[in-house]
């Protein structure tokens, strides 16, 4: 046997120094708890954002703010390239009412709408009786299968999750999240935090689209389906308030319903509603998607026409007398109506004097009333136009 130099023997393998086996412990221990720490932060941090997230969606006031609270912030705080939503709308009653209340779906790239269920990405067909919805989808972007939901996929997207929006066991809708990660949706991975997600965003939802609604409903005529007067009020308060800024003229015509007691008399007043109805649809049939018609009351229409001169909506309103009159109206196979309406037209120049807007609108129409009389007075069927003075 060799000895050392100092007449002890090296320390066995098997008898590794405790005091070293300790220090690498307490090491790997401190690690640990610094990653798990790290963690909890991290983990903290990620639900604060997204409880702030859902009181700023449950706190927005119309549907522009809602899908705009969703697509600006959901991707950041959740560290996503792509957030899309799609919605099921059979009918397009969703987007027509969005639209009358000048929602501007262009500026939502990433809202997509269906009309089946059948166009979710979503694996229905595994639907049973003991599962009564479908569970998010997660896995790796495929390009062709996963192009509807996400129709501006950024380069380099990976995997994706697509996740049901469900209330009261009714499918609305999907909400599509995407990452640039492999490896962020998994199909083993845990749903549960972006189901209750989808929860919080269709709820949220299903509110804002009923009261967008009932404003609707509030701001359009029920006989017609054209606006109301609050809402041509209110409209052109805005319109007056923008044309100033942008510095571009606003018309507005007043548009009578020529002896429409006798149409009453004839027909009835069932008659008389569907003459209206055949009126407004023809008045609008002239106008473009900027301008707003509305039934003031009575036989009595408004139209505002947005960055028009006098000339340009005199033009339109000869278009809109003429094409009143230039075919009757069929109430049946057997009763026809011919009808004629009377139209002023009054126009609010760019260089009008600045003002209260509520005095500048209530001056516009009643300027414009004034020259439906004339027309009235001066026979009826005819445009009589009248330039605002600055």
């Amino acid at each position: 046997m060799t000895h050392t130099a100092t007449g002890k023997l090296p320390p066995h393998p098997d008898h590794a120094d405790p005091a070293h086996d300790l220090a690498a412990e307490n090491r790997a221990l401190r690690a640990r708890m610094a990653y798990l720490l790290e963690q909890a932060e991290r983990n903290h941090s990620i639900m604060t954002r997204h409880q702030a997230f859902d009181l700023n969606i449950i706190g927005a006031a119309n549907f522009p703010e809602l899908i705009g609270t969703i697509f600006r912030v959901l991707p950041v705080i959740s560290e996503l390239d792509s957030v899309t939503l799609t919605l099921i709308d059979e009918d397009a009653d969703i987007r027509t009412v969005m639209l009358k209340l000048d929602v501007v779906f262009a500026d939502f790239p990433g809202l997509i709408f269906v009309e089946t269920l059948d166009q979710l990405d979503l694996e229905l067909g595994r639907r049973n009786a003991a599962v009564p919805a479908p569970k998010p989808l997660l896995g790796m972007y495929d390009k062709l299968r996963h192009a509807p939901s996400f129709p501006n996929a950024p380069a380099g997207l990976q995997s994706v999750a697509l996740v049901p929006l469900m209330r009261n066991k009714r499918i609305i809708g999907s909400l599509n999240l995407g990452s640039c990660d492999p490896t962020r949706f998994t199909p083993s991975l845990g749903t549960d935090f972006i189901e209750h997600m989808a929860s919080i965003i269709a709820i949220c939802l299903e509110n804002v689209i009923s009261n967008e609604m009932l404003k609707y409903i509030g701001l359009t005529d029920s006989l017609t389906g054209v606006y109301n007067r609050r809402y041509i009020d209110r409209r052109l308060l805005e319109e007056i308030a923008r044309a100033r800024r942008q510095r571009y003229p606003i018309s507005l015509m007043y548009i009578d319903v020529d002896h429409f007691k006798r149409v009453n008399d004839t027909v009835g007043h069932g008659g008389g509603d569907e003459v209206l109805r055949e009126v407004a649809a023809r008045i609008k049939n002239e106008l473009r998607t900027s301008d707003a018609l509305a039934r003031f009351g009575g036989e009595e229409f408004v139209v505002l026409l947005i960055d028009a001169n006098l000339e340009s909506a005199a033009f339109v309103a000869e278009r809109i007398r003429a094409g009143v009159a230039g075919s009757m109206i069929v109430l049946s196979p057997s009763l026809q109506l011919s009808v004629t309406v009377s139209i002023g037209v009054a126009c609010l120049d760019v260089d009008a004097a600045e003002g209260e807007a509520a005095l500048t609108a209530r001056n516009l129409i009643e300027r414009a009333d004034g020259l439906l009389y004339d027309a009235k007075e001066g026979g009826r069927n005819r445009v009589v136009s009248f330039r605002e003075p600055p």
